[in-house]
């Protein structure tokens, strides 16, 4: 017969969420001392802490009958915004992460990509797909170093270093750091990418240069915790009305710039296309964000 070695890391906290989760909707006790209510599982917050709205909101799912998800229990049990020290006792031991710890990772734009390769991948911040030539030579030998050597684009004007060892996650992020960039909140449960007109600033056509309003919104991001905690994936774009167009339409923010007469406007959710056809009478549309269903966490 083959050999039982028993549940996996992943196997066992999913266990012990649902059946946490369980427990508190049928009023019933764990044993072994188990937590039986979802106050457990984090300490109690202050209003004016920045993670009390996501422990709130979680609460009143869990009230109206539903049940949180093992990563929802996982941010209520520590912010993955504070697990520095375990990451740097992973990399003196030389061990990648395990369990939801995986998830906690990404947080720090750090995602452990096995089976596919055992090893990190580090994603960037890049508000409008913005690098100065300083930190493109940084990163290339950040890559060099201690990833693969190249580095990948992705479709949200962003930049990606894979192949990086267990023992190079804290070398990474703070190289990173000291050309002036970050990966923080670049997965998981956070907005990505800020996305711009691609000739900002020297398109001759353009109604507004977006580089001001994607690096200001960039930094309200960064220092604003209550923003980490939105659907997975959320998206926002901005199109400056110049020749090269956006698609803006298809985030779940989308900022077009138009001219009403002699003056311009930012109009949320309606591509600049359509502005471009609208009447001098159009008026600002908002569109409402999108929920999106927790599925692979990337």
């Amino acid at each position: 017969m083959p050999q039982d070695h028993g549940f996996t890391e992943d196997q066992k906290q999913y266990l012990e969420g649902f059946l946490t989760a369980l427990a508190r909707k049928r009023g019933m006790g764990l044993p072994n001392g188990a937590a039986t209510s979802l106050g457990d599982a984090a300490p109690s917050l202050p209003s004016s802490d920045p993670s009390a709205i996501h422990i709130a909101a979680q609460d009143r799912a869990v009230a109206a009958g539903g049940k949180l998800v093992p990563e929802e229990l996982a941010k209520r049990e520590k912010n993955p915004l504070d697990i520095w020290d375990e990451m740097a006792a992973n990399a003196v031991a030389g061990r990648f992460p395990k369990g939801l710890d995986i998830f906690r990772h990404k947080f720090h734009g750090l995602f452990y990509v096995a089976p596919n390769q055992d090893a990190f991948m580090l994603r960037l911040r890049l508000p409008g797909g913005i690098v100065s030539s300083r930190q493109a030579i940084g990163l290339a030998d950040i890559a060099e170093r201690f990833g693969g050597g190249y580095i990948d684009i992705t479709t949200r004007a962003n930049l990606q270093i894979r192949e990086i060892g267990a023992a190079h996650p804290l070398d990474v992020l703070m190289a990173v750091d000291e050309l002036g960039l970050t990966s923080r909140g670049a997965g998981a449960d956070n907005i990505r990418n800020l996305t711009g007109s691609p000739t900002a600033g020297i398109d001759p056509q353009e109604l507004i240069d977006t580089r001001p309003l994607t690096r200001a919104l960039y930094y309200h991001i960064l220092n604003h915790r209550e923003l980490y905690g939105l659907p997975r994936k959320f998206n926002i774009a901005f199109d400056g009305g110049g020749r090269v167009g956006m698609l803006e339409d298809t985030n779940d923010i989308g900022f077009a710039a138009a001219r009403v007469g002699p003056a311009y406007f930012w109009n949320r959710g309606k591509s600049s296309r359509q502005q471009r056809r609208s009447s001098a009478s159009s008026s600002t549309m908002a569109t409402a964000p999108t929920a999106r269903r927790r599925g692979s966490n990337t």
